[in-house]
């Protein structure tokens, strides 16, 4: 497994479909369009991975975000014949090793309090839940 920074113009057809194969837990929206995904790749390229096989076949993925002040992950994917490998503690781990290197002290995910295998999958990584209400506003 090679661990790598996503390419747009390479890599998109296959992250998205990545993505559909991950369901319930990757929520493909209107913010994942290519164009949308150019302006994150603007922001800081480094932090949005693919992981590819030794065929250089794209088998997982992650997202990450980082304001100068706190870090989010988004849309962590693995391909489902390929879990249970640790691919997707070593997209984690490599995420977080980014963070730190720009400054980030503390990062969050949101999960869906029903995804129980995956709240245990970050159980596991030192993730707890956080007693917090989310809000969210969709801007037209």
């Amino acid at each position: 497994m090679r661990l790598r920074s996503f390419d747009l113009a390479t890599d998109y057809a296959t992250v998205l479909a990545l993505w559909h194969a991950s369901t319930p837990g990757v929520k493909v929206g209107r913010s994942d369009t290519p164009a949308e995904l150019a302006k994150k790749l603007a922001r800081d390229p480094d932090l949005f991975l693919v992981a590819e096989d030794e065929a250089g076949k794209i088998i997982g993925s992650v997202i990450g975000g980082y304001d100068g002040r706190r870090g989010w992950v988004y849309h962590l994917a693995v391909a489902p014949d390929q879990r249970g490998r640790g691919l997707g503690r070593a997209l984690m781990t490599e995420l977080e090793t980014r963070l730190r290197v720009k400054g980030c002290l503390r990062y969050y995910l949101l999960v869906t309090p029903d995804n129980l295998d995956i709240i245990e999958f970050y159980n596991r990584l030192g993730w707890e839940i956080m007693p917090n209400t989310i809000m969210a506003k969709d801007i037209d």
